[in-house]
């Protein structure tokens, strides 16, 4: 009876699993219950820290609240564009992120060079740029315009990624250029925009030698990173210990717990503690006890030691199947859609989400090196909050646009009222327009690319039996 139990229940599994909009209701769960016990654990979090430094223990979930119905919005309006205004967005959401990142260097430098803390209303603090009181972390954009721009790059060459240069030009430059630009300041959120490259190259069919190329120039340039944190670059300082070598360390040959004060594996160390008083089933909801000024960043890059300590393994258990279900179901969009530029952006913002949490729960609980890297839709911060919630709207316009979805929401369209304040309906499988004249061959075509020879073929630039035939001299006469 066990046996056909589980049998009936993984039949009924696979018949909601088969369902038109499956994918697009496994995302708004998954997305929409993860936001949830981020601002539960933020409030968590930060309560008693609020309350004893500002009397008000709502302070902090009050804004991230703020910061989630900002990012519902961004939901609701990207879900309702359709592909080709995400691909035009892709150009000018890049080059705002330049000129942020651009901007935000600048500063910090004027203010480790000549002290310049502040260039009128423009001021910088590590990661984040100040306009008056409005704080932003241009290295988030830069995340969202990295899936964007690289799509609709990779789209357009189609076929012609079997050619190395079509790879090199533009989409390497401006790749090292943004891995510069946000790995100075921030090792953790280049190692998310090189996950957002492997998962456009690697649905884009890229062949592996290149995936080794990337791999060996990536760990050179994480090397050099590394290297410069000794002359001021991220939170270093000149002639102070590097703090990026001191991490990588302290994971591969773990010091003394009795040392870590001086060695700087206090926090990793804390977040252990965490998970271990927390057990199976956690100490309950509040009442960690190492949130209290012992775990460093409680509410924001260690959250997920909080959520061990107070709901046990089973909460983080639930955490990493939210996680595995959202990665589940990117994939099944990037698999499912007709249009390269959907099948790209899906598997790039899939990648992102899942690495970035991947990076932080590894950090977390020993089994990478610490980066500082936020979890998605549950650490403290808006900006980080506002654009993963973008991000999860485009990849439900791209869920609406399966072909299935599409013909089942075209066969039976919800009320008009739905449409105007929800989604409009997305367009029906099999409406393409005419491809693009493609671009005029640069240097030498691989073989692969040569037009094939064929009896059959009709002559290109014009009709059958109108063609010339003789030499020149022939038809001049």
């Amino acid at each position: 009876m066990s046996g056909l139990d589980a049998a009936g229940g993984l039949a009924a599994l696979r018949g909601l699993l088969a369902r038109p909009l499956a994918s697009y209701y496994l995302l708004l769960s998954s997305a929409g219950l993860l936001l949830l016990i981020g601002l539960t654990m933020v409030f968590s979090a930060t309560s008693v820290k609020d309350y004893a430094e500002a009397g008000d223990a709502s302070a902090s979930v009050t804004k991230q609240a703020v910061f989630a119905v900002i990012g519902i919005v961004a939901f609701w309006a990207c879900q309702r564009l359709p592909a080709s205004t995400f691909r035009s967005l892709g150009r000018p959401v890049l080059a705002a992120a330049v000129v942020l990142l651009l901007v935000l260097n600048l500063l910090l430098a004027l203010d480790s060079l000549f002290r310049i803390k502040a260039l009128g209303p423009l001021r910088a603090n590590l990661l984040w740029l100040y306009l008056g009181p409005i704080q932003v972390q241009p290295s988030e954009l830069a995340k969202l315009a990295l899936v964007l721009w690289g799509a609709h790059v990779i789209a357009r060459k189609g076929a012609a990624l079997g050619w190395w240069k079509e790879l090199a030009t533009p989409l390497f430059p401006v790749v090292g250029l943004l891995f510069v630009l946000v790995g100075y300041n921030d090792l953790g959120t280049m190692l998310c925009l090189l996950a957002i490259v492997v998962g456009l190259l690697w649905a884009a069919g890229v062949r592996m030698r290149v995936f080794a190329a990337l791999s060996a120039v990536g760990l050179l340039g994480i090397g050099v990173l590394v290297a410069v944190a000794s002359l001021g670059a991220g939170s270093g300082a000149v002639g102070e210990e590097n703090y990026r070598l001191a991490r990588l360390t302290s994971f591969i040959n773990p010091p003394d717990p009795a040392t870590c004060l001086e060695t700087g594996c206090w926090q990793l160390v804390q977040a252990r503690n965490a998970i271990e008083h927390g057990g199976w089933f956690g100490v309950g909801l509040g009442k960690s006890s190492l949130k209290f000024g012992w775990l460093p960043a409680a509410h924001n890059d260690f959250i997920f030691a909080v959520i061990a300590e107070e709901l046990g393994v089973v909460g983080c258990a639930v955490i990493l199947v939210l996680f595995a279900v959202l990665a589940y179901t990117g994939l099944r969009v990037a698999r499912r859609v007709e249009d390269p530029f959907r099948r790209l952006a899906a598997a790039a913002i899939t990648a992102w989400l899942v690495g970035q949490a991947v990076i932080n729960i590894g950090g977390v609980i020993g089994l990478l090196p610490l980066t500082g890297v936020p979890l998605p839709f549950i650490s403290d911060g808006g900006s980080a909050l506002v654009v993963t919630l973008a991000a999860v709207g485009i990849l439900a316009s791209f869920a609406r646009a399966e072909p299935d979805a599409a013909r089942a929401l075209h066969a039976r369209p919800p009320a008009r009222w739905v449409r105007l304040l929800w989604a409009p309906l997305p367009p029906l499988p099999g409406r393409r327009r005419r491809p693009a004249t493609p671009p005029a061959a640069r240097g030498s075509v691989p073989r692969s690319r040569a037009r094939r020879e064929d009896d059959q073929a009709a002559p290109r630039g014009g009709r059958q039996g109108r063609t010339r035939g003789g030499t020149a001299s022939e038809r001049r006469r």
